[in-house]
């Protein structure tokens, strides 16, 4: 395993338990154990080759999309949320979000597909790939997974090698397409132009008010550089535990703690790279290797792609979308689709390196875990 990659996630566990017992220290029992369970299953999964995940890819993506299908006939919202159809509900642990397993559906998918077929002539297979596991979750709706969804198989195809000009005149193509629909969405949606409406007033208003992402500058603000710690003095509206828990971990851990969170994810983004950088050394390419790229990818992307979109929530930058904080905020399904993420980087590492000749692997062996 990488040590890098280990760091990085215990790094960001240990700095979620801390959020959780900042904002809402009555989970932090429940939070903790599946902070082990995520542990354990990144452990477990890592071991397996790539190629087992590669065969596994197109049973587990359909699964993902008929999951996809039930939560909109099944599903429930929540209060935050109201009219929205996101999770499954079958009582007591039994309740999970389809769309953060379609995630990792779509990359073994996709990753499977490249490896097979290679990349000429195949952009309208793989879009139609894309577009099936994006559409559903939209609908849902849930227009920030649906984002980062759709930017997850536009990065996936740079990723297998295809041509960065017919990724542009396919995102062109798509968005002449899709204008005919924004207007009807956004009017069956009303609350998701509100929210942008809501951003632009915030933003210009000087005194920002108890609003969501006021009160996480709040939070940050009082935890300076060192923080005031879990037990510190509390507060009438504190942060939340779960998409705003970057302002529990700053109020908590100061400057430094945040600076921790952003550490860690550039260390998953360094093990991804390391990942393309070693598969470029392999001579003659195969397909074993071409797919635990485009996994190793694919897995980094779902990590850090949304971490970016939370934080600059948290910054103001962004409008509140509801997208959690891989790894750091509370909940189960969020966590558990990452720790599947972490898996794929380390089982992807472990593959090129197997594939580099002798006199370059053994070195680079040595300085993982």
């Amino acid at each position: 395993m990488s040590l890098n990659l280990v760091i990085a996630q215990v790094m960001l566990l240990m700095l979620g338990l801390i959020g959780v017992a900042t904002s809402a220290p009555e989970k932090v029992p429940d939070h903790a154990s599946k902070v082990l369970i995520a542990l354990v299953v990144t452990f477990a999964l890592s071991r397996l080759r790539p190629k087992a995940y590669l065969s596994l890819a197109t049973p587990v993506w359909i699964i993902t999309l008929i999951l996809l299908v039930l939560v909109k006939v099944i599903g429930v919202g929540t209060e935050t949320s109201p009219g929205t159809q996101r999770w499954l509900d079958f009582g007591g642990p039994l309740r999970f979000q389809p769309s953060e397993l379609a995630k990792l559906g779509l990359i073994l998918q996709l990753a499977s597909f490249f490896a097979r077929r290679g990349v000429q002539h195949k952009l309208l297979s793989a879009t139609v790939m894309i577009l099936l596991s994006t559409v559903l979750v939209l609908i849902e709706p849930d227009l920030g997974s649906t984002v980062l969804m759709f930017a997850l198989g536009i990065v996936l195809m740079y990723a297998a090698g295809v041509r960065f000009t017919n990724i542009t005149a396919l995102l062109f193509g798509l968005g002449l397409m899709a204008l005919p629909f924004v207007s009807v969405y956004l009017e069956r949606h009303p609350y998701i132009l509100a929210r942008f409406q809501n951003h632009q007033v915030r933003g210009d208003t000087p005194a920002v008010g108890l609003d969501q992402i006021g009160l996480a500058h709040r939070d940050l603000g009082f935890g300076g550089f060192w923080g005031q710690g879990p037990d510190g003095p509390r507060y009438e509206y504190f942060a939340a535990h779960t998409d705003m828990i970057i302002a529990s971990v700053g109020f908590s851990t100061g400057l430094l703690g945040v600076t921790m969170v952003i550490f860690a994810y550039w260390l998953v983004v360094s093990a991804s790279l390391q990942v393309a950088e070693l598969a470029s050394r392999v001579r003659p390419m195969n397909k074993q290797v071409h797919g635990a790229s485009i996994l190793a990818t694919g897995g980094m992307f779902m990590v850090v792609g949304q971490a970016v979109v939370n934080l600059a929530v948290a910054a103001g930058i962004f409008p509140v979308t509801g997208v959690p904080l891989p790894l750091v905020s509370y909940g189960f399904s969020s966590m558990l689709s990452m720790s599947v993420a972490f898996a794929l980087i380390h089982s992807a590492l472990r593959e090129v390196r197997r594939h580099l000749p002798e006199e370059e692997a053994e070195p680079l062996v040595a300085s993982s875990a």
